[in-house]
């Protein structure tokens, strides 16, 4: 086994990782670049062993005559947040939660202490400078039936009355508000039942952009479309003005982050024109009407302006104003490309690399600079900053350095397998070359279905690592309905889950068992979100696997579709389960578990809204009226995106458990783990 003394894949003496590593782990995300692209500004997020929390707090780099400094703490707050320069670059808007919910903080750029700005009941979101840096405009939640009693009955008349990592809504919307930075007023600028999207500031910084589903039937119909609303000279009251607001473009699509173009004509929309399974494009969507361009349609890629487990960053306009500079996902990695704004030429790329993910985008306002967060095989993200010019990159930080000084990281290996209908499935796969062979094989599968694996260092899934130093291999797929290949192969399992997408997860596994590198006895799966649909399905189809572990599951697609926050929209994958019961039916892996003998454990996050805690109960208690080995554990508190974001000592818990099911159901090479008893 790889431990100290001996070189892991990586070449080097140090040790593996282990799941407590993470603990000590520092990542950095969220840059923000000053006007004259000399100052990063970022968010580093720790871990809090004794509060059982994660920490964050904003950290600062500057250029120096010979190049940059050393990154350097600049706030002490426990949730320290969405940073953003003022337009002079003199101060930092952010956001700090504290005892109550996060609100608008401004603190000086060359010393002095934060101060709060708002104070609104339900708290403040990410903060919008105008261009003038005379406002701030940005989202917050309302109550707009005044004060409950935490007791009063949730009345629902519409769907999306809930949303994970948040429970039931109540009458709570989010709606546009603007601070004055002067006078400190705050005014509410939009009212309805419906949610405003983040806000974006016409170039004269008298309007407002931003994306909402405001028709009555806008929970059904899923369409998002842009609206404008004016910026009176006087701020109002809480209560918001009269006027109307303007909708741009005919409305039939969905829409999201936004930005204008410089001469004020046009809106940049990360959207698509229908309500549809596809890519996101970057809508050029003319504010006097017209059809939208696309500006990345060439790519055939996915636009991703980021987001958890989503890495991207928002599309932001270079300092003429004459290009856009965005993300893509390609064969699982994002990438930063440029192009012109109107229209003309094709996308160039500017940080790309089949190992190299980009998470986080700030561009500066007056320099051909921008920074990003680029994670690799062997760090789990530093800040870097990129001449838009060249396409130059000067890495600032050394966090996974810092925080883990005597980690070697196992390398994937990039792999491609024709499956049975002739179609390449790409991946990659994790294993310690001089490790015995054949190995047990753990296959791994990504949630979405349209999310995709990457071969960067990843703390989400620390089990990987942990394994392939006992000896194990990690096979990381990405099959049909994965991100990254083209609109074609990301709507290959539509109206399909399972059956066209499991023989792209299946045929991989007996290629490498004719290989001689895995063994066909010792075999184990395990997913979360789709991936634990999919474990649940394949299970349901094949007793190839000594062991199972499935995590955030689907079991059962009408139910699904009634009780998850976004059925709807996932309605659109599968299937409306309501006018076609029998095709949710055969789709469904609960109509298979009779099938089931692989013994399964199944994790849970106890508040997760996206896949509700029944789908969970209802595939144990299946297994278990069966006579099938199994183990239901519930999270409390966890939503769906706990894995990523929730208690350390939950996510913690999550590794060591895929370990001991399968240390415990597949056997040796696992009882050799690094601190197994």
């Amino acid at each position: 086994m790889t431990g100290p003394g001996r070189a892991s894949t990586l070449g080097g003496m140090g040790r593996p990782l282990d799941p407590e590593d993470l603990l000590s782990l520092e990542v950095p995300g969220d840059p923000t670049l000053a006007p004259d692209g000399r100052h990063v500004v970022y968010v580093l997020r720790t871990s809090d062993r004794s509060s059982d929390t994660d920490r964050r707090a904003l950290w600062s780099v500057r250029a120096t005559a010979d190049g940059w400094g050393a990154p350097a703490r600049l706030t002490h707050g426990a949730a320290d947040t969405a940073p953003a320069f003022s337009p002079e670059g003199n101060r930092i808007a952010f956001l700090r939660a504290g005892d109550g919910p996060a609100q608008l903080h401004l603190l000086p750029v060359d010393g002095g202490e934060a101060e709060q700005v708002t104070r609104l009941p339900l708290g403040a979101g990410a903060p919008v400078w105008s261009p003038d840096g005379a406002r701030i405009a940005f989202c917050a939640p309302v109550d707009r039936s005044g004060e409950r009693s935490e007791h009063a009955p949730l009345v629902a008349t519409r769907l999306g009355y809930k949303a994970d990592g948040a429970g039931h809504l109540g009458d709570s919307r989010q709606h546009l508000h603007v601070l004055d930075v002067a006078t400190g007023a705050v005014a509410r600028l939009t009212d309805g039942d419906w949610h405003a999207g983040r806000p974006a500031w016409s170039p004269e910084g008298s309007r407002l952009a931003f994306a909402a589903g405001t028709d009555p039937d806008a929970d059904l119909t899923a369409r998002t479309p842009v609206h404008v609303v004016e910026v009176p000279a006087e701020l109002p009251g809480d209560a918001p003005p009269a006027g109307p607001l303007e909708r741009i473009g005919d409305g039939a699509g969905t829409a999201g982050p936004l930005l204008w173009t410089r001469d004020g004509t046009a809106l940049l929309v990360v959207g698509r024109p229908t309500v549809s399974v596809g890519h996101d494009g970057l809508l050029r969507q003319p504010l006097g009407g017209g059809a939208p361009v696309d500006l990345a349609a060439a790519l055939d890629r996915n636009v991703m302006p980021g987001g958890p487990g989503y890495p991207g960053g928002l599309p932001q306009l270079t300092r003429d104003g004459g290009e856009v500079v965005f993300c893509v996902r390609d064969r699982g990695c994002s990438h930063v490309w440029v192009t012109a704004v109107d229209g003309g030429g094709a996308p160039r790329p500017l940080v790309t690399g089949a190992d190299v993910v980009v998470a986080g985008l700030s561009v500066a306002a007056h320099a051909d600079v921008a920074a990003v967060v680029l994670a690799d095989p062997r760090t789990f993200g530093e800040i870097a900053v990129v001449d838009l010019t060249t396409g130059g990159l000067t890495r600032l930080s050394a966090h996974t350095r810092g925080s883990l000084p005597d980690v070697e990281l196992a390398v994937p290996q990039p792999r491609s397998f024709r499956v049975h209908d002739g179609t390449e499935v790409h991946g990659w796969l994790l294993v310690d070359p001089a490790a015995p062979r054949p190995a047990p094989l753990l296959l791994d599968v990504h949630g979405g279905p349209h999310n995709a694996w990457s071969p960067i260092a990843d703390a989400a899934h620390p089990y990987h690592q942990e394994l392939v130093a006992a000896g194990w291999a990690v096979l990381l797929l990405n099959p049909r309905g994965s991100d990254g290949y083209g609109r074609e192969f990301f709507t290959g399992a539509v109206r399909a889950w399972g059956t066209a997408d499991e023989r792209d997860l299946l045929d991989p596994l007996d290629t490498l068992v004719a290989e001689g590198l895995a063994d066909a006895d010792r075999l184990a799966v395990t997913g979360y979100s789709y991936g634990g649909y999919m474990t649940c399905w394949l299970t349901g189809r094949t007793d190839r696997f000594a062991a199972a572990i499935a995590g955030g599951v689907v079991a059962d697609l009408t139910s699904m579709t009634g009780t998850s926050d976004a059925g709807r929209a996932l309605a659109l994958e599968f299937g409306d389960a309501l006018t076609d019961p029998e095709a949710a039916r055969a789709h469904s892996p609960l109509t298979h578990v009779h099938r089931v003998r692989t013994p399964t454990l199944v994790l849970q996050g106890g508040a997760d809204e996206r896949c509700p805690m029944g789908q969970a109960e209802q595939w144990f208690t299946a297994l278990r009226t069966r006579g099938v080995p199994t183990e239901l554990v519930l999270f409390p508190g966890g939503s769906h995106l706990f894995v990523l974001d929730g208690r350390p000592s939950h996510r913690l818990d999550y590794s060591r458990r895929v370990v001991a099911w399968v240390r415990e159901h597949v056997g040796s090479p696992v009882a050799e783990l690094v601190g197994a008893p």
